[in-house]
């Protein structure tokens, strides 16, 4: 099953801003800034992904539902929310 790419244009967006963070904290770390700093940005990047991620499954899940595709079952569907757990 193929994503709607526009359905999924605030998910591209947080990614991209997701990439500027996890820039971000390398340059934090290059530069030996504070830890809890670091730990702060990085956090907000791992949300981010997850919340992209879940955002990404849901929308598959539901274009699963309307069109009724076959090569998705809820096994599938099982297994790639687990993989973001």
């Amino acid at each position: 099953m193929e994503l709607d790419s526009k359905e999924l244009t605030p998910v591209i967006n947080r990614l991209k801003r997701a990439q500027g963070q996890l820039a971000a904290v390398t340059r934090m770390l290059e530069e030996g800034r504070d830890c809890k700093d670091v730990v702060t940005q990085l956090a907000a990047v791992s949300k981010a992904l997850d919340r992209a991620g879940f955002v990404i499954i849901a929308t598959g899940l539901e274009q699963c539902i309307r069109s009724d595709d076959p090569g998705m079952d809820k096994k599938d569907l099982e297994k790639l929310f687990l993989s973001l757990a």
